[in-house]
């Protein structure tokens, strides 16, 4: 399936980041906030979309997941502050 894909980190209530895919962020994460999307960000909101990236297909957006989710805890909050 290819389309509009983006890769995008939560910042949950208890400070810790969340980082997925969807095709629609703003549907994926109000599914995040009514405990329809991962069963991480379940309790732990409130949740604030902090930085979200354009992708051209599934593929490429499920690499650049990966590869954030490499990356530690000050390398991702560089991101989100633009510094990434």
């Amino acid at each position: 399936m290819s389309g509009p894909w983006s890769v995008y980190l939560l910042r949950c209530g208890d400070g810790t980041l969340y980082c997925g895919i969807a095709m629609n962020v703003e549907a994926r994460l109000e599914a995040h906030r009514c405990g329809q999307g991962a069963k991480y960000t379940k309790g732990r909101g409130p949740l604030a979309l902090v930085h979200v990236e354009r992708c051209q297909d599934k593929s490429t957006a499920l690499r650049r997941e990966c590869e954030i989710k490499r990356l530690d805890r000050g390398e991702k909050l560089a991101l989100v502050d633009g510094l990434g």
